[in-house]
């Protein structure tokens, strides 16, 4: 059975004094928790401070994107190495904001989740279709595609090194988050699509729940079986509701 997995992505929050009080009670509501591995990402400038607070705890950090390139002249960007420095061990690739707002792909998404595996990092690669698509009856198309753009370029063994999120788009951000069996349904198609390529990899594969994960629906998700944790927005920027998904295993 595949241990559990607790996700927080602050996106573009947070400030020093901030982060402190909101570190420091995730910290003490997780530190005597020991059924799952707890994960936050934060923005680039507070890596440091996170490193500085979360070193000998039971919570680990990384961030939120990273560049496909090292050592390369571009403004603005920071490498997978910049983020070993500040001791990061995961990186979210592929999130649904970043693939409508900045225009990521598959190609893109792909690259970058090369770049943070050659780097020794763990991507939490993100998946999931827009709301025409799912009236559509695009789901797995669309799915299957993006998970496709891994296994094709970098083989299915890449994905043992992996955490994988169904995050659908019409729920990021929204109160309507996918039903627990919704969820179920898309997880299992994940799963029984690696296992084509490689059985044993899709039964220890974790996935994850993202979009509108809070405290009411977290325990009905994770009792799905093919739902193996989640990846929090809003809730983790309040410590008292991600402790409470935490509890939720």
């Amino acid at each position: 059975m595949q241990r559990k997995l607790i996700v927080g992505n602050w996106k573009m929050n947070g400030n020093f004094v901030s982060n402190q009080l909101l570190l420091q009670g995730i910290v003490a509501g997780v530190r005597d928790l020991h059924q799952a591995d707890y994960v936050l990402c934060l923005p680039y400038p507070y890596l440091h401070q996170a490193q500085s607070i979360l070193q000998q705890t039971n919570v680990a950090w990384g961030a939120q994107n990273l560049s496909a390139n090292e050592d390369v002249a571009l403004t603005g960007s920071v490498s997978p190495s910049m983020l070993v420095d500040n001791g990061c061990t995961y990186v979210i690739v592929g999130h649904s904001e970043r693939r409508i707002l900045s225009h990521e792909t598959d190609d893109t998404a792909a690259a970058r989740f090369n770049a943070a595996l050659k780097a020794g990092l763990t991507p939490i690669f993100c998946m999931g279709e827009s709301k025409d698509e799912r009236e559509s009856d695009w789901t797995e198309y669309i799915v299957g595609r993006q998970l496709d753009s891994i296994m094709r370029r970098f083989g299915v063994h890449a994905l043992s090194h992996a955490i994988l999120v169904y995050e659908p788009l019409w729920a990021v951000g929204t109160d309507m988050p996918a039903t627990p069996s919704q969820a179920q349904e898309v997880h299992q198609f994940i799963r029984k699509r690696i296992a084509r390529c490689d059985e044993h990899i899709a039964k220890n594969a974790r996935i994850l729940y993202g979009g509108s994960l809070h405290p009411n629906n977290a325990r009905d998700l994770f009792a799905m079986p093919d739902i193996n944790g989640g990846l929090v927005g809003r809730c983790s920027l309040d410590a008292q509701a991600f402790v409470s998904i935490c509890l939720s295993i």
